[in-house]
């Protein structure tokens, strides 16, 4: 195994918004969330390193979600819960706090699973050199901001296979990859 190793930096509440609002049109049911597992398990396999999962969470109430934590922390994930006033995006300020410190270490690859502008400079600031950087998320909510990076985008339902059941996505599809049969069903 190689010495170098993936930071997989989960903003878990822009994932599951962008799921929500965006995919669904509704708060999504467990079974139509994510299965974090394989966002680490793709993440291994296409770098071949090994990986650390970053899952940031919102922990400003004061409380943590038990179950939830428990689950990262069997699926190898280090929760992150962070805190701060009403005011603060504490998630996106833990992540770019993140970002900024990865600069220092030369040796770690960075997959951001986020849809959000506000890591494109950042994230940007850790492109060059030998550093592989890219993202995860649904290209069609991805920010501009970010895709203009000219890093990899790996969508966590075409390309990691992320998902149980298929999302109610409408998407441009690449004429080289266009099945009719997805639409005869």
């Amino acid at each position: 195994m190689s010495t170098r190793r993936t930071f997989v930096l989960v903003d878990g509440e822009n994932i599951d918004a962008t799921l929500g609002n965006s995919v669904l049109g509704r708060r999504p049911a467990p079974e139509e969330r994510p299965r974090w597992e394989r966002i680490t398990d793709f993440a291994e396999r296409i770098w071949g390193q090994p990986v650390t999962g970053l899952f940031f969470l919102n922990a400003s109430t004061g409380s943590l979600p038990t179950s939830f934590v428990q689950a990262l922390l069997a699926m190898n994930y280090r929760p992150v819960p962070l805190s701060g006033s009403a005011d603060e995006k504490v998630v996106d300020v833990g992540i770019q706090r993140t970002l900024s410190a990865l600069l220092a270490h030369e040796d770690a690859d960075v997959l951001l699973a986020s849809h959000d502008a506000d890591f494109a400079q950042h994230l940007g600031e850790l492109i060059g050199g030998e550093r592989r950087v890219g993202l995860l998320g649904f290209r069609e909510f991805t920010s501009s901001q970010l895709t203009s990076l000219g890093v990899p985008m790996f969508d966590l339902e075409d390309d990691i296979k992320a998902f149980n059941l298929p999302l109610p996505r409408v998407r441009i599809i690449p004429l080289a990859e266009f099945d009719p049969e997805y639409f005869l069903r």
